[in-house]
């Protein structure tokens, strides 16, 4: 059977860039996708915004339950993304996201996305904050206690 996350339950992002779980657990997730000609730019490389979004994804996924049962969510308060080499169209991304501290409601993670070949596309760094479920229709949760 194949890992699933619940936060991928309600994601359309997600389903249109194709992203396939490998692993998900509480602290850690591991997901792929593979680069299509829409997701490159204007230099026939992977669009920063692509790579990045595959990196949150995962990122999202490590900070949440994988069965989605909580009366919290964790949500990223910050992050900081350095591209280090180019994906190329049809090349399968993977992101591997892993928590490295975690204390209260503030969280850091750390997220790597390789290429097929194993080279580092990207590194990230993110910074989380848990907070109350919003309810339904109510997305103006509040980060204060």
């Amino acid at each position: 059977m194949q890992p699933t996350h619940a936060i991928l339950n309600n994601d359309p992002a997600a389903a249109w860039l194709g992203i396939e779980v490998e692993q998900a657990e509480y602290g850690t997730a591991r997901i792929s996708m593979t680069l299509r000609p829409e997701m490159l730019n204007g230099f026939g490389i992977a669009h920063g915004g692509m790579i990045f979004t595959l990196a949150d994804t995962a990122f999202a996924m490590a900070c949440n339950r994988p069965d989605g049962e909580a009366d919290t969510i964790t949500v990223a308060s910050g992050c900081d993304i350095d591209f280090v080499s180019p994906g190329r169209s049809g090349e399968r991304l993977t992101a591997t996201a892993l928590v490295r501290h975690h204390h209260g409601r503030s969280g850091l993670y750390d997220i790597t996305v390789t290429g097929e070949d194993g080279r580092v596309i990207a590194e990230m760094r993110g910074r989380s904050r848990t907070i109350n479920r919003p309810q339904p229709g109510n997305y103006s949760a509040s980060f204060s206690a």
